[in-house]
């Protein structure tokens, strides 16, 4: 009986012992700081050594329940409550009877920076926007942003600033993407530093006004340079000062602002060393704007003689002494409001000396030229511009205001077979114009447009020739003292029309309607002075006081599908013309009425997500200008005196083109195909009577056609593994024309080919190396005569780059010209320059000496190949020159 009490009495103690471990344990509930209970939120019992003894997690009421191990001390527990999304709380244990809860506030946890470092170049896209990073393609040579836009992929600069992408040449160029300097982007390629461009965007389909973007076609391709942050806030710029041997000075002082409501590039330049700054005011797309606006503006009659610039690049010939001082501010008074104002004064002393062979082919018989001829020019050129934009999503407004005025001296000494020629030559241009455009959106979201261009300009062109020049010709065999040739085109155009465009889910619809005038009157006077300085005319037949009137009354209606795989514009063009124009010395006055229908389709098919199709027709109808019709002979240069015997030119030309281009941005691969026909009528052709002493030109009654066939091809693409930008072209052209010379019809055709490489490579970060090679190949054959003509040209260039210090820059370049020709021997030049600059980083100068044309070559013979006409021109060209620079940055 007694060992059963003793059994039960353990029992009953383990039992108790039991209840009392049971009975410590630890709940509570767990809520946001709202209140709503938290569930999957993690309970850690820590001890006095914040080691975790126990754990539990809330239920979806946000309860917990924690079972306290018995053998843990009961001294310096704590509970830790954590959940994702909310800060950690902690609370002290200082009982398991009560309940302890939690209330938990929010937290932002931000994940830890990871850095990637890949130093391959990417081409960033974002719909119709490729994105290059300049420092992907730079390097520390580049002075300019011009420099490191030649090495980008897919993108070709050429000899004279031009920029293509993928063999399409840019419509524009933005400045963190405002319009400071219109189409002269030169002024921003040769300007701007490099470290202050971030990144240069290409925008395809480009439409520059916004109430038309999504709703009218646009194939426009335009860059845009972003600014870095850091140059936003300050002024940039370059100072340049340098002097050298023989006699050479250079110069140039910029300031650069690039701020968001301000944008400025304003600078002086002077130079002796060949370095052409007209250069900077070249407006690439001037004569599609010109057509675009549809004025025909009458063009320099008059020049020296017949020599051309040879095929160098500028400052490889050029003997100048130049300044210019070029103003360029825009300030963006608010959201889309724009006033802009590009000012420029150029003024330049140039001369050239140049030796000349001119053979023209006929059948049974060679006519040559030979002159020797040094020529001075002094131009003075004033440029001013000023405009103002408005550009929003609903209203659009632009009124562009250019005045230019240039004013022109040159001085010519010439022989020509055998006899002395001295020519003195003044001509001046004034020209003013307006170009106003405004486009309103209604509720309809329809969208009305008003157009008004004016244009007054007048260039009276003045030359004197002396001594004694063809008496035979001109003063009846009498032995003379001058001959002055005097031509006067003052000109009048304006163009207006009113359009309505519909925007549709599919199709935007345009109507348009407006009128055109033109009024011009040609004045011209051969006269020629007499030993006793008596004066007359050389003939009636050498006067023109020719009136012009032209009048155009046209409707056109367009229809734009902007899709995003397929993009189509279709233009039905009506005109109704009226041309007047009259001589009373010759008994000249006719009039011609004409209604012409000049339709145009372009098409855009993306075939891919990086590639597309072209396809585009154009049939355009047109009329002679006043430079067509002048029954007066005009003595255009010493030696080509030009009339016409026939009506106005009227010529029908119909043009089509098929292109392909591809594009791969995740590996920079760039290609393109494009092949193109055209076919020119005209009613009357050109007929040259050629003598060894004078050439006469008149028009002739006669139908005239010609045909021209081109295929192109380009092709761009960077290698990750060599650091390399390798590309490619090649072009092929067939042109089929008449010409009447001496009486006999001749029919030529003549092939122009070329082909060209290029890679510019990262060989390590220390050295770069670019070459480039261009082979062209001319040929001219008629089936009138037995013989054809061919040359061949290979150019070559290629530059070393070479930084062995941060601070220490070497560059060495060199250009290679050969020219194989059937008529004499091979004509090989070779030229070499050389670069040396050092950095002061503390004090942000940097000196350079460079020299130019290290072997003195002083000659070049540039040959050209036209139909019949073989041309051998030799220039005098600057030898060696060194030159020591000293360069402030800001």
């Amino acid at each position: 009986m007694s060992s059963l009490l003793k059994t039960a009495g353990v029992f009953i103690f383990w039992m108790l012992i039991g209840v009392v471990c049971l009975g410590q344990s630890i709940k509570g509930t767990v809520t946001d700081s709202l209140g709503k209970p938290l569930s999957f939120a993690g309970i850690n019992l820590k001890n006095s050594n914040n080691l975790i003894i126990a754990y539990a997690t809330s239920g979806s009421t946000g309860t917990y329940s924690l079972q306290v191990p018995a053998d843990a001390g009961k001294d310096g527990l704590m509970l830790e409550v954590s959940c994702i999304g909310f800060k950690k709380a902690v609370k002290p244990i200082t009982g398991f009877t009560a309940p302890c809860n939690f209330k938990l506030s929010t937290a932002v946890h931000q994940l830890k920076d990871v850095i990637v470092k890949d130093k391959r170049p990417r081409l960033r896209v974002n719909g119709d926007t490729l994105s290059y990073k300049v420092s992907d393609f730079s390097s520390p040579q580049d002075r300019v942003i011009g420099d490191v836009i030649k090495k980008l992929p897919g993108i070709d600069v050429a000899k004279d600033g031009k920029i293509s992408y993928n063999g399409k040449a840019i419509s524009n160029l933005y400045i963190g993407g405002d319009n400071l300097l219109d189409d002269k982007y030169n002024i921003a390629t040769n300007s701007i530093p490099n470290g202050v461009v971030d990144q240069v965007q290409v925008m395809q389909n480009h439409q520059p006004i916004k109430m038309l973007k999504d709703k009218v076609v646009s194939d426009d391709v335009a860059l845009n340079l972003t600014i870095k942050k850091d140059a936003k806030l300050q002024l940039v710029g370059q100072e340049i000062v340098g002097a050298g041997l023989p006699n050479k000075y250079y110069e140039d002082l910029n300031a650069m602002m690039f701020k968001d409501k301000y944008k400025a590039i304003n600078y002086l330049k002077g130079n002796n060393t060949g370095v052409d700054v007209a250069g900077d005011l070249v407006s690439h797309n001037l004569g599609d704007y010109l057509q675009r606006v549809d004025n025909d503006k009458p063009g320099t009659v008059l020049s020296l003689g017949t020599a051309g610039d040879p095929d160098l690049p500028r400052n490889r010939y050029l003997f100048n002494q130049s300044g210019i001082l070029n103003l360029n501010n825009l300030i963006n008074l608010k959201k889309d409001v724009q006033l802009r104002a590009n000012i420029s004064y150029l003024r330049d002393s140039q001369h050239q000396d140049y030796r000349r062979l001119s053979e023209v082919y006929l059948p049974g018989d060679t006519v040559r030229y030979t002159e020797v001829q040094h020529n001075k020019r002094r131009p003075d050129l004033l440029h001013a511009q000023f405009v103002v934009n408005i550009n929003s999503s609903k209203y659009y407004l632009n009124d562009n205001l250019v005045a230019d005025y240039s004013h022109n001296t040159a001085y010519s000494n010439l022989i020509t077979n055998g006899n002395p020629v001295n020519q003195t030559f003044k001509d001046n241009l004034s020209d003013f114009s307006n170009d106003f455009n405004f486009m309103q959106t209604f509720k309809s979201n329809n969208i009305v447009e008003v157009y008004s261009y004016v244009n007054r300009s007048t260039e009276p062109e003045n030359r004197v020739i002396d001594p004694n020049l063809n008496p035979d010709i001109f003063n009846k065999g009498v032995n003379y003292s001058l001959l002055t040739q005097n031509v006067n085109i003052p000109s009048w155009f304006t163009n207006n029309y009113v359009s309505y465009k519909i925007p549709g889910q599919y199709v935007t619809q345009s109507f348009k309607a407006g009128f055109s005038l033109q009024s011009q009157k040609l004045n011209s006077a051969l006269g020629v002075t007499q030993l006793n300085n008596a004066n007359n005319l050389v003939s009636d037949s050498t006067r023109n006081a020719l009136n012009w009137r032209r009048s155009k009354l046209y409707a056109e209606a367009d229809y734009d599908i902007p899709g995003s795989i397929l993009k189509i514009n279709v233009g039905l063009p009506l005109s109704l013309q009226q041309t007047h124009y009259y001589d009373d010395s010759f008994g000249l006055d006719n009039r011609l009425n004409r209604l012409y229908f000049n339709p145009h389709l372009s098409v855009k098919y993306q075939s891919g997500i990086e590639n597309y199709f072209t396809l585009n027709y154009n049939l355009r109808n047109n009329i002679g200008n006043i430079q067509d019709v002048y029954r007066g002979y005009v003595l255009t240069n010493y030696r080509t005196l030009y009339a016409n015997s026939a009506d106005l030119t009227e010529r029908q030309s119909q043009s089509a083109g098929l292109g392909f281009n591809y594009r791969k941005a995740i590996t920079l691969f760039f290609f393109s195909l494009n092949a193109a026909y055209s076919h020119v009528y005209a009613n009357n052709i050109a007929s040259s009577v050629l003598t060894n002493n004078l050439q006469q030109r008149i028009v002739l009654p006669f139908d005239n056609n010609m045909d021209t066939w081109t295929f192109s091809g380009y092709v761009s693409k960077y290698n990750f593994d060599l650091r390399t930008t390798f590309s490619a072209g090649a072009s092929w052209q067939t042109t089929r024309l008449n010409q009447i010379q001496n009486g006999l019809i001749l029919p030529f055709n003549t092939i122009a080919q070329n082909v060209n490489i290029g890679a510019d490579t990262k060989v390590s970060d220390k050295i770069t190396f670019n070459y480039k090679a261009d082979y062209g190949q001319t040929t001219s054959k008629s089936t009138a005569i037995a013989s054809s003509s061919k040359f061949q040209r290979l150019i070559q260039t290629a530059a070393v780059n070479y930084n062995p210090l941060n601070t220490l820059f070497f560059v060495v370049s060199g250009d290679h010209y050969y020219t194989h020709q059937q008529q004499a021997n091979d004509l090989k030049y070779f030229f070499a320059d050389a670069i040396i600059r050092y950095k002061f980083t503390k004090t942000k100068i940097d000196l350079e000496l460079s020299a130019q044309n290290l072997f003195n070559v002083k000659n070049y013979t540039a040959l050209y190949l036209s139909a019949n006409v073989f041309t051998s021109s030799s220039y005098n060209i600057p030898g060696r020159m060194m030159l020591a620079k000293v360069m402030f940055n800001l």
